[in-house]
């Protein structure tokens, strides 16, 4: 069997479903926090400051990290501080979740502190939300940097706050990350998987939205050096996945996540002792403890492009590893190029 790439063929399908068909209501597992509900006004930069102080002299004194953000949001505003309190509160209790372990009313108690992060700290400029599906399965496919996986968070950001039917996206994640205290919990909690194959396949069967990272390790672990300059996308499973159930496939470029942890150096020995598959270093961290973790306030864009469609196909379409290839490298440069012209509007990462 031999399928081919038209070119412009998969670039025009409908992100609402089907020609003709109305887009339904949200269901009750999608997001529902309005654009005008976000958290109001320009965050205080002092109570940040105190904050952080707090929060590093409680983890210097040798508490738990849960017990060192109780202790530091005294120094937070009323509507984030009672948000960090929900949320340590939920990861230490036992709550409906669903199998893959995602918790939506943790989520929305962790939304204002993502949504400052969005607005204030990173000052996302998303684009083309409306070109996602607002029903359905869908995989998004992206690329990836910044060492710690923000950008998966603030696409899934970017759907609650500038979709018009707001939907939570699930984003699968390296196991590796899955092996870390707390972090491990409250990622699943928000959306995160473990990446493979039949996750991602079982996912979209269940008809969610679902975001990859083809680049994996060789993006999120890059250096500086090579910011913004995509690595393979391996032997193109993401489209196999993708034919195999009929989802339609949206490219997204991220431009900011790079500068966030500007990774100079690694240190191979310290991530084989502790199980990573890096170890970065960057001008903050280790240098700088704790207060290392920050990520900087780089300026980003998020570009969600047209979406590809991939039902008429067929599912046999997977078979041919010529066309996988093709389609896989033909997605791996339009948000290469993507990539470049955000890179440009956006002028200076942190102005």
């Amino acid at each position: 069997m031999s399928t081919r790439v038209e070119q412009g063929r998969f670039t025009r399908a409908r992100a609402a479903g089907p020609a003709g068909s109305p887009s339904p209501p949200p269901s009750a597992g999608q997001g529902r926090r309005p654009r005008e509900q976000a958290y109001p006004g320009a965050f205080p930069i002092g109570p940040t400051i105190s904050f952080l102080r707090r929060l590093r002299a409680s983890l210097d004194a040798g508490s738990e990290l849960p017990q060192s953000l109780a202790e530091a949001t005294g120094a937070l505003p009323r509507d984030l501080r009672d948000a960090l309190d929900r949320m340590l509160h939920r990861l230490g209790g036992d709550y409906s979740e669903d199998e893959w372990g995602f918790d939506e009313e943790f989520a929305d108690s962790l939304l204002p502190f993502f949504e400052f992060l969005y607005e204030r700290w990173w000052r996302v400029q998303a684009i083309g939300a409306r070109n996602v599906p607002s029903h359905g399965r869908a995989l998004m496919v992206a690329n990836h940097a910044g060492v710690v996986p923000w950008d998966a968070t603030m696409m899934s950001v970017a759907m609650l706050r500038e979709h018009p039917l707001p939907r939570y996206a699930r984003f699968l994640v390296l196991d590796w990350a899955f092996t870390l205290p707390w972090v491990s919990v409250a990622m699943r909690k928000v959306g995160g998987v473990v990446a493979s194959p039949y996750n991602a396949l079982r996912l979209l069967e269940q008809d969610e939205l679902v975001a990859v990272f083809p680049e994996g390790v060789r993006g999120a672990g890059k250096g500086f050096g090579q910011r913004y300059r995509l690595q393979r996308f391996g032997r193109g499973g993401f489209v196999e996945i993708a034919l195999r159930t009929g989802s339609p496939i949206v490219p997204v470029a991220v431009v900011g996540s790079e500068e966030i942890y500007p990774k100079v150096a690694d240190a191979p020995l310290v991530a084989r002792a502790i199980g990573a598959p890096y170890f970065p270093i960057t001008p903050t961290f280790p240098a700088l403890g704790p207060l290392g973790v920050i990520p900087l306030p780089s300026k980003w864009r998020i570009e969600f492009c047209e979406p590809i469609p991939t039902a008429h196909f067929g599912p046999e379409a997977a078979e041919d590893r010529s066309f996988v290839f093709e389609l896989s490298e033909q997605i791996r440069a339009t948000i290469q190029a993507k990539v470049y012209d955000n890179l440009v509007a956006r002028g200076s990462a942190f102005l």
